[in-house]
């Protein structure tokens, strides 16, 4: 978009090794009667940027450019002002990315059928895909592991990435990281990412803030790299690709003030489990949140990028780390060149975009402090990544959370360890033997060993995910670890499945070159994949005896990850507690064998000697794990692993690679079929009407997460997914995960709702993807009730508790609701970015209001719902009337909140979703 006329003076040169580049001036808005601008949060100011280089006259004007320069603490909540942002580039993976270029694919399609130029579907802003999530843990514990796994995804994912294959021929300013490659958000932080992007604007380069908008809720980990962004739906990816802005209300930011310097002992995965667990406590859903303070000297920059990876475990929108001294040293060491360093700190400094001790520090709607030295080693779960525990508290934790267990046993002082035998059995078979004090046990044959399982038993331990992977120091903790356990003769239970992620291929490099791989090794930590894994749910199958155990005895066993997730049915279906925590107590639990325990008194295990081993005789200092760092992760690491990040191995090079402006869909294909989205859209919306006669469908409670809306995991087969895929001859083998096959809307919507640890109270009592159709009571699936009621013209609503929609920027957890005939959610309160998935497809997100709730009001779900109010001329937050009729034909009214948060949103509402408000706006300038 060219500047309209530059009418604040603010276009300017700078001059460098970098050649001349142009920019907009931000104190040029002093001129304006602005008094100044460094009280502005940080992030406030690279919004203000971005309008200052983007006014037309039309779409940001110059009044909405001084209204947010005059930004002030406390003025959000009383302001009605909406400002248009536009990123400079859109992010996806692999299992969001997919569905989205699906979509893409599939509105070229229907431009070409409504008679208009389908090239006019194609990215305006550039767009960049890392396949990262596609890898599973087939095979671990052997040198071959990654080569088999590899294989293995290829040979199951060969269709979807046939799409992304076309894709990149078929679009503009559209780029594939093939994979095996990394994670996403760690390929970004290391390499995509430029801190200061520059474009060609009439001849002439003009330099700018790089920010972003990515179709996975962890984008914002850049955000400790100095880039402004965050997740969205790839709904709203897709229209922000068409060049649409995203409208932002006057932005809330907390500012997160942090002094002092960790102790030793704790790792960075202890401070981000911390600042979750306050910030969750603060409430920062929607939010802006901002670091500052001295102690941002003291935090590397990819312990930074740990904690602004969380944002979506504490709900904020986007967590950002200012530029400073810090920054410029990263994208030295991690290959960047000396010209694109210099341009980022003249331009950052000229712009007052660069943070230092002595400056003045910004004001905030509100701020949080945290001394670093009050930190603790920590872990989070067992179901949610806000609930920290601390490491001693651990066993106690567990058994409290699954005291059902534990009923007529005690905690003991002293646990057992995971790898001592506690039963007698004959060989290959399972027996249950009661202890005294102690729950069940059960001895089972892994690998030719005798080993016991009991709850609490560790079945997963997973170094994975873009959270922890992407920082050296942690990483080399882990390796560190490993290599004293291995020197004083401890092993890993062979029931524990052990696996070795990384984020990039860069860690193993420098593993290798500080000699800490082979312990790893050792202790069964090969290298499974360059991927998300074990934290997306895609762990893979357990060994079969410990399966068998586990489903036979009902036993309550735990995963160990470093990851950033840990709800409930997401890393395993077998797998019920799941705790996140750093590399290094990952490989101190998989020693273990146990979550029921304290490390800080018990020993992690007894070596040959008969030696007991704690875990402060293996944990190494901080000066051992940073002069590592220093001698190993260097530049050329970097710049080796990134020099043909595009090009992918023999695999990706062997795939068909079709041709065309238009995608070929397959009909037969169970992978990617063209969505029904786009199919019989009329040039003009069909009014919007009044919700008659709806029923539920799901009556949930609080905490309900995009992973119990739309799972991202395994499947069964006699789920209604896993029966679709039968019926079309796919083995059970062949069955993928549901991430893998959001290419198919029929595998989507039968999956909708199928987390087999949903709890709907229609069906008390029972877990899984179940409902109860009404008014004929009749139990039945979720899938099967709804195509039921849509035979009968019926509507349905989903009735919920608080954060709905919480976890994943999932936008299949909104298109899957729609297919189901879902017309509207009434919650108690919304995670951010799910509220906008649902308005972005359609459906009307209505909001209780404060102090009511589906108990206060007496709601069972049996009832029928009226929603008045809609087809009179809905406004933003407009209050609307439900009418509830029970079974015995009385009725009551209650009032909630339409959650369409800004005008926009209503357009979006009355169109039907973005989408289809897009490809109507394109098809009228044709």
């Amino acid at each position: 978009m060219t500047a309209y006329n530059d009418v604040f003076g603010a276009r300017t040169r700078l001059d460098g090794a970098f050649g001349t580049v142009h920019y907009y001036r931000l104190d040029s808005v002093l001129k304006r009667g602005v008094d100044t601008l460094e009280r502005l949060p940080f992030t406030v100011r690279i919004i203000l940027e971005n309008l200052l280089r983007n006014a037309d006259g039309e779409l940001i004007r110059e009044d909405d450019i001084l209204s947010l320069a005059r930004w002030r603490p406390g003025q959000a909540a009383s302001s009605n002002a909406e400002y248009p942002f536009l990123p400079g580039r859109v992010l996806m993976q692999d299992f969001t990315g997919v569905p989205a270029v699906a979509d893409l694919a599939a509105m070229r399609s229907a431009v070409a059928r409504m008679g208009g130029d389908p090239k006019k579907i194609n990215p305006l802003v550039p767009a960049d895909l890392v396949i990262d999530h596609s890898v599973q843990v087939d095979v671990f514990g052997t040198t071959n592991a990654f080569q088999f796994n590899v294989e293995r995804e290829y040979e199951r994912n060969k269709e979807r990435y046939a799409l992304l294959r076309w894709a990149q021929q078929a679009f503009s300013n559209f780029r594939v990281v093939p994979p095996g490659t990394g994670i996403v958000h760690q390929v970004n932080l290391e390499y995509l990412a430029s801190v200061v992007m520059t474009k060609e604007e009439n001849g002439e380069k003009v330099a700018f803030p790089d920010t972003l908008v990515g179709t996975d809720s962890h984008t914002t980990m850049v955000n400790g790299l100095g880039v402004l962004g965050w997740g969205v739906g790839g709904i709203e990816a897709e229209a922000v690709l068409l060049g649409q802005p995203l409208y932002l209300l006057t932005p809330e930011v907390i500012g997160m003030r942090l002094t002092g310097s960790l102790p030793e002992g704790t790792t960075a995965t202890d401070l981000v489990l911390t600042v979750t667990q306050m910030l969750r406590k603060r409430g920062v859903v929607g939010k802006f949140v901002e670091f500052t303070g001295p102690g941002l000297s003291q935090l590397a920059l990819a312990d930074r990028a740990t904690i602004s990876n969380m944002s979506p475990e504490f709900g904020a929108t986007a967590t950002l780390f200012p530029v400073d001294a810090e920054t410029l040293r990263y994208l030295r060491a991690t290959g960047r060149s000396p010209e694109l360093v210099e341009l980022i700190e003249r331009y950052t400094k000229e712009q007052g975009l660069f943070r230092t001790d002595d400056m003045v520090e910004p004001e905030f709607d509100d701020l949080l402090e945290l001394d670093l030295s009050t930190i603790v080693p920590s872990l989070a779960g067992p179901r949610r990544p806000q609930d920290r525990v601390l490491m001693s508290e651990l066993g106690k934790t567990f058994r409290t959370a699954y005291a059902d267990r534990f009923s007529g046993s005690t905690p003991s002082t002293e646990t057992a360890q995971g790898q001592t035998a506690t039963a007698t059995a004959q060989k290959g078979a399972a027996v249950l033997v009661k202890e005294e004090n102690r729950p069940e046990s059960v001895e089972i044959e892994v690998d030719g060993q005798k080993v016991t399982l009991q709850h609490g038993s560790v079945a997963i331990a997973a170094i994975t995910s873009c959270t922890n992977t992407s920082n050296p120091s942690v990483m080399v903790a882990a390796g560190l670890v490993a290599k004293k356990a291995v020197e004083k003769g401890l092993k890993v239970n062979p029931a524990v499945k052990t696996s070795l992620a990384p984020g990039s291929r860069a860690v193993i490099d420098y593993l290798k070159n500080a000699n800490l791989l082979p312990y790893l090794e050792q202790l069964r930590f090969n290298l499974v994949g360059y991927g998300c894994t074990t934290c997306i749910g895609n762990s893979g199958p357990l060994p079969e005896p410990v399966a068998q155990a586990i489903q036979d005895n009902d036993l309550v066993v735990a995963s160990v990850l470093s990851g950033n997730r840990n709800f409930e049915g997401r890393i395993h279906p077998q797998v019920r507690a799941s705790f996140l925590a750093s590399p290094p107590l990952v490989v101190a639990y998989a020693l273990a064998g146990t979550v029921d325990i304290d490390l800080t008194k018990e020993p992690l295990g007894v070596n040959d000697k008969g030696e007991e081993v704690y875990l402060r005789d293996i944990w190494p200092t901080q000066q051992e794990i940073q002069s590592i760092v220093t001698k190993t992760v260097t530049p050329e690491v970097f710049a080796e692993n990134y020099a043909h990040v595009f090009e992918g191995d023999e695999h990706w090079q062997a795939l068909s690679n079709s041709t065309g402006t238009l995608f070929e869909w397959d009909p037969e294909s169970t992978y990617v079929r063209e969505p029904p989205f786009f199919q019989g859209m009329a040039n003009e919306p069909a009014p919007v009407k009044n919700i008659r006669g709806a029923r539920v469908l799901a009556m949930l409670d609080d905490s309900i997460t995009t992973d119990h809306i739309s799972p991202a995991g395994s499947f069964a087969a006699n789920s209604p997914a896993g029966q679709y895929l039968i019926e079309h001859g796919v083995q059970r083998r062949d069955f993928n995960t549901y991430g893998a096959r959001r290419g198919n809307h029929e595998v989507m919507v039968r999956g909708t709702f199928g987390n087999i640890r949903l709890r709907n109270r229609l069906v008390p009592g029972k877990e899984g993807y179940y409902t109860v159709h009404l008014p004929s009571g009749e139990e039945t699936t979720i899938y099967d009730a709804s195509m039921r009621y849509q035979q009968e013209g019926t509507p349905l609503i989903v009735v919920a508790g608080k954060e709905y929609g919480s976890g994943s920027s999932r936008d299949w957890a909104a298109k899957g609701p729609l297919l189901l005939g879902i017309h509207a959610v009434i919650a108690e309160s919304f995670e951010r970015i799910h509220r906008s998935n649902l308005v972005g497809m359609g459906i009307l997100p209505l909001q209780f209001r404060p102090g009511d709730s589906k108990e206060s009001l007496g709601l069972t779900g049996h009832e029928t719902f009226d929603i008045m109010g809609i087809e009179e001329g809905l406004k933003p937050r407009q209050e609307v009337t439900v009418r509830a009729t029970r079974e015995d034909g009385t009725s009551f009214e209650f009032t909630t909140i339409a959650r369409l948060d800004s005008p926009i949103d209503v357009t979006y509402y009355k169109n039907g979703g973005i989408l289809l408000t897009v490809l109507r706006r394109l098809m009228q300038e044709a």
